[in-house]
């Protein structure tokens, strides 16, 4: 699937309203629309992680799905369970391909009587079209809600926003019927993330007075979590076992839905054939990889060969310049790797995320099983 596409039903560029704030710096690619920056990304980052600032992400993609078949009908087109999901509880879902791959990753709340799907921005007039083609004679209705909420994100809980419908993000808890690919010592553990749905038309009075955090902020502080992000960290063959995303997203005892047999496959394999990886980048050219730059392994036998790219890459306030990649399954754990982004070679000691062998995998629901706070 494209990562364009358009949502006709909110105006095309979105531009929020909080990018008139001084000094507010407007992003681009997946975050055009909002703000970059509003001047200080190292110390709005700051602010963001201790829960002093809060971020714009208005122009993010929110469907909703009403209807009293709503959640047994997502059960039954999903990778997650989510026949018992309480008002208020959080959860994630991807749907799939027939074959497996990632064509929607949603963030999942239901307040009672209505199911949020979040969803980036070119997500959710294609995800609206598909679900409502698929309700066939279950009692849902299907709604791209994405013109009538903002959503706004914290690492921390925000009194003034407690009547508002907040996601809790699970990520890197393992849910139940979850599995981790991925090391006890997670670095995720210690970030908490919270997305509070708010009437559009209330978004400058419900963000006023606040300090507020740029999406270069969001990033490095997800990239840090090794959080993986649709349509940057994924492309048209992302599988799920290649981020890790078995942990929240995919329960492996639920009943048929449509991708299922590669999830299982592979799971029992226990070997995806590409794996995210961390890098921790050389930070002395101060600047960062495009997304896309080759990841370069040089094998003694073989030669320099080119073992997959980056997806996500920012400017950390403490580790420095770090990102995420793509790379081959058979790659070392312990190789040494480089980036190359036009004529700038970076040298990048990867951390493995994604287990490169059946043996080095996390049992499921081993580890911790926490939540956000």
């Amino acid at each position: 699937m494209t990562h364009a596409e358009e949502n006709p039903t909110r105006p095309t560029p979105y531009t929020s309203p909080l990018l008139a704030r001084d000094g507010a710096i407007a992003g681009d690619g997946a975050d055009a629309g909002v703000a970059a920056h509003y001047g200080r990304p190292l110390p709005e980052q700051r602010a963001l992680e201790a829960g002093d600032a809060v971020a714009d992400l208005s122009h993010r993609g929110v469907v909703t799905v009403t209807g009293e078949d709503r959640l047994t009908w997502l059960n039954t087109l999903s990778s997650q369970h989510v026949l018992n999901l309480a008002p208020g509880q959080s959860t994630e879902l991807l749907f799939l391909s027939l074959q497996g791959r990632i064509d929607y990753d949603c963030r999942v709340v239901d307040d009672g009587t209505r199911t949020w799907l979040l969803v980036e921005a070119f997500e959710a007039a294609p995800l609206a079209a598909w679900l409502d083609s698929m309700r066939f004679m279950m009692r849902v209705e299907v709604e791209d809600a994405t013109a009538d909420w903002a959503v706004v994100a914290s690492t921390v809980e925000v009194a003034d926003f407690a009547d508002d419908l907040v996601w809790k993000d699970p990520w890197p808890g393992v849910a139940e019927g979850g599995f981790a690919y991925s090391s006890e010592e997670h670095p995720g553990r210690d970030r908490h993330w919270y997305e509070y749905l708010i009437p559009s038309a209330r978004l400058e009075e419900a963000l006023a007075g606040r300090e507020l955090a740029g999406t270069m902020a969001v990033e490095a502080l997800r990239i840090a979590a090794w959080r993986p992000r649709f349509g940057l960290d994924t492309d048209e063959k992302t599988i799920p076992h290649e981020l890790d995303l078995l942990r929240t997203a995919v329960h492996l005892n639920k009943g048929c839905y449509k991708g299922q047999e590669t999830v299982a496959r592979v799971h029992n394999l226990g070997h995806p054939p590409r794996r995210i990886v961390f890098l921790d980048l050389d930070g002395s050219h101060h600047t960062l990889p495009a997304p896309g730059s080759d990841v370069v392994f040089v094998d003694p036998k073989r030669g320099e060969r080119v073992v997959g790219s980056v997806t996500s890459a920012a400017l950390h306030h403490e580790a420095g310049p770090i990102a995420l990649a793509v790379i081959k399954r058979n790659v070392d754990a312990d190789a040494v790797l480089s980036v190359v982004s036009g004529d700038t070679e970076y040298a990048a000691s990867q951390q493995l995320i994604v287990a490169t062998d059946a043996g080095q995998v996390v049992g499921r629901q081993t580890g911790f099983l926490r939540g956000p706070r």
